[in-house]
């Protein structure tokens, strides 16, 4: 039982490290990254730029995953963990090194987008690892709660990040803080990386993979057996992860530039409502998770699909009112939704596939889930403001996804219709 809190706090902290990294990013993106690194732009355009350079990341993580998950399979989770860290830290530093256009013209903007690839291949093998880092250490009745511990690392991340910038936003002035105050969130990843390799050398293998090892049942080709033998659950697994990563990225990237730029909020409130709804994500997935070992994956998964159809309409009208109180109403009720279609995630995918393909086919589905929901989804956001002025083109953006995902979510299996994943390979002493 030690190891298994061990792994369950490893795997909070480490993924919390890890998003805080690629966070920190999206949150640049939508305050300064237009002015600094496309500054030859009208401010629209450079604010569309900017977040197409975060959309680009997401094009690397399907690549991520492949090569994260084949070597995941085949070398072990503990081994790709610890690399998904170094890569994630060195790309994150890189970004708070850069010159900016001012500087370096052309170039700047480039390295940019090279560091964002260099995240998004980071990212597209981290999930997986982390997830079957906790639920293949947990009892088979409690996967979903200890499976939450990589979930929360997201909004655990992204609360980090926009509290850093809440410090420096408020403790800066807007020169300082766009002339180097932005640089700090990049380079404070120097400690919070250090402090995940120490966590993560320190945890053990996971059984499942150690019995893979002793009765020499590797896949030698995982990517490719894992499409071949189970392409219905890789086309299910990814499309219920759109409205969730897309609508997310509305909530943590999209927004905060439209608080700030369209309806002249102070960074400061929009960083707060951010932070609230980010609080209430994190509640929410270690309460669907839980809730999910007891009814089941699909409905929670239904339930918190529902939330997203039905809610982004009312969800732009009360943004729309610039209250602070009717803002955060907004993002509250958006994020129970967001936990809901989070929190059994590590769990489900990992019942999906079989050990031996296990991290490729998890990290692959949640990859490309990732690019066709999140992955452009505040430039989309920002292009359809524009174009029509109003955000109700957004709300109904918003509702396609979410539907998209809810015909996936009614496509799952359920999970007693199917022997116990690790049936056939258990360790000893479990």
């Amino acid at each position: 039982m030690n190891q298994l809190r061990r792994v369950a706090v490893a795997s909070a902290i480490g993924t919390t490290i890890e998003w805080y990294d690629y966070f920190i990013y999206s949150t640049a993106t939508a305050l300064v990254f237009g002015k600094l690194f496309f500054s030859t732009l009208s401010p629209a355009s450079g604010t569309l730029a900017a977040f197409a350079t975060l959309g680009v990341g997401f094009l690397a993580r399907p690549v991520g995953g492949i090569v994260w998950g084949h070597f995941g399979d085949r070398v072990g989770r503990k081994a790709m963990l610890v690399l998904s860290l170094l890569l994630m830290g060195f790309a994150t530093i890189g970004v708070g090194l850069l010159p900016t256009y001012g500087t370096a013209g052309v170039l700047a903007p480039v390295l940019l987008l090279v560091l964002r690839l260099l995240q998004g291949l980071s990212a597209g093998g981290e999930w997986g690892g982390a997830a079957l880092m906790a639920v293949e250490h947990a009892p088979e009745r409690h996967r979903g709660r200890y499976g939450s511990f990589s979930q929360i690392g997201v909004p655990a991340g992204l609360i980090l990040a926009q509290l850093v910038f809440f410090v420096l936003t408020n403790a800066l002035s807007q020169e300082q803080f766009r002339d180097w105050g932005w640089r700090l969130p990049f380079l404070f990843s120097i400690l919070l990386v250090a402090v995940g390799l120490v966590i993560r050398l320190r945890l053990e293998e996971t059984p499942v993979f150690a019995a893979l090892e002793r009765e020499q049942a590797r896949a030698s080709r995982p990517i490719v057996e894992v499409l071949r033998e189970k392409p219905r659950e890789v086309l299910v697994a990814s499309g219920s992860f759109i409205a969730n990563t897309a609508i997310g990225y509305v909530f943590l990237a999209y927004l905060l530039s439209y608080g700030t730029s369209v309806l002249k909020l102070s960074n400061a409130t929009m960083l707060v409502v951010v932070i609230i709804g980010s609080v209430t994500w994190l509640a929410s997935i270690v309460a669907a998770a839980t809730w999910s070992d007891r009814v089941g994956r699909k409905p929670v998964y239904l339930w918190g699909s529902v939330l997203l159809v039905l809610w982004p309409v009312p969800f732009f009208l009360l943004v729309d009112t610039r209250q602070p109180v009717l803002l955060v109403v907004a993002v509250v009720v958006l994020n129970i939704g967001l936990g809901a279609t989070y929190g059994p995630q590590s769990a489900l995918y990992s019942e999906l596939f079989e050990p031996r393909h296990r991290y490729s086919g998890a990290s692959f589905s949640y990859a490309v889930g990732a690019v066709l929901g999140g992955g452009f989804a505040p430039l989309i956001a920002t292009a359809l403001r524009n174009a029509t002025g109003t955000s109700l083109s957004v709300s109904l953006y918003m509702v396609a996804v979410a539907l998209l995902s809810l015909g996936a979510v009614l496509a799952f299996r359920p999970r007693r219709a199917r022997a116990a994943p690790e049936a056939t390979l258990r360790s000893p002493g479990r």
